[in-house]
């Protein structure tokens, strides 16, 4: 669905934070509180079959409030966040049309970034021009390449590392696709008046407290049958090897699965790898201007009145 250019900004309360702080009970909350609807923007929540890992609301909390943009893909599906920018932006005029609010609910940043951001137009990625990259980074080496994005693209060479092979090749597939420089691509998608007001919401709480929050929700999945959930997927037909079943939390039962590990051991390695992608998680958001931080088990009713000040924020105007 395309919006007009002119069109106002949807006003959207952005409610994010690291894994196991506690968004889905706080976004339960706040939608019962304010008539709104959950959008989620989690990568993996999006494939059907992948509950329990993925820490998927439960039937019982769906039926509480309506929620978009899971189990909209099987997990040998290709999917991609302009997929998924597609999507939610479909449910998020769906949902005001109706009079209700949108309240977009998650800790993926790159999908946060693409339904709110946009991505680049017209630079969907080309099987034989990705093979025809990668044969030249292997022939004459990644400086070769480089130099050629140079020639080309000279913003986006200066941008990019070095070192960085994935991304200077991705800048000259997009030359190549669209005989335009990535950097201009990009430079015109920023000039795009923006679709929605977003009003930021974080959700924190100190770091032991959190990380004690992550290895409780991991021993819950275990006890819950998160084990079960992969040995099921996989005897459907879903190979272990899947992008989808290779994700934190599906790695390591996949590793118990083919006895690669003993589930011990993959409960531990899940609980580090949850530890520290959360922590990489707070990084990606404390670098977002404008975010109010409030903690779920401390600031309950400043979390409930912050939520209130940001949907009215503007109505008079």
């Amino acid at each position: 669905m395309t919006r007009s250019p002119s069109a106002a900004p949807i006003p959207l309360l952005v409610v994010a934070g690291p894994t196991g702080v506690g968004k889905t009970e706080i976004s339960l909350e706040l939608a019962e509180k304010f008539d709104a609807e959950i959008v989620s923007a989690d990568s993996v929540q999006v494939y059907r079959g992948m509950d329990i890992g993925s820490a998927k609301p439960t039937r019982e909390e769906q039926a509480r409030v309506p929620h978009h943009v899971i189990d909209v893909a099987a997990p040998d599906e290709a999917f991609s966040a302009g997929r998924y920018a597609e999507l939610a932006a479909v449910a998020i005029e769906d949902i005001t049309g109706r009079g209700k609010r949108p309240l977009l609910v998650g800790g993926s940043g790159l999908y946060l970034r693409a339904l709110l951001e946009g991505l680049v137009t017209g630079a969907s990625a080309d099987p034989e021009v990705r093979r025809l990259i990668g044969e030249r980074l292997t022939k004459e080496g990644l400086a070769a390449v480089r130099a050629r994005l140079e020639d080309v693209d000279p913003a986006s060479a200066a941008r990019i590392h070095a070192n960085d092979a994935y991304r200077i090749a991705r800048a000259l597939e997009v030359f190549e696709l669209t005989g335009e420089p990535l950097s201009e691509l990009q430079e015109r998608q920023r000039r795009l008046p923006p679709a929605y007001d977003a009003r930021w919401l974080g959700l924190t709480e100190d770091r032991p407290v959190l990380y004690d929050r992550i290895e409780a929700r991991c021993d819950r999945m275990i006890a819950a049958g998160f084990l079960e959930e992969v040995v099921r997927l996989r005897e459907e037909g879903f190979g272990l090897d899947l992008r989808p079943l290779r994700s934190l939390g599906y790695r390591q039962m996949g590793d118990v699965v083919r006895g690669e590990q003993t589930l011990p051991e993959a409960l531990d390695e899940m609980k580090k790898e949850t530890r520290r992608y959360a922590k990489r998680q707070i990084t990606w958001f404390r670098a977002r201007p404008g975010i109010s931080w409030l903690s779920p088990t401390r600031e309950r009713r400043a979390i409930l009145d912050s939520a209130r000040v940001l949907l009215e924020r503007g109505r008079a105007a």
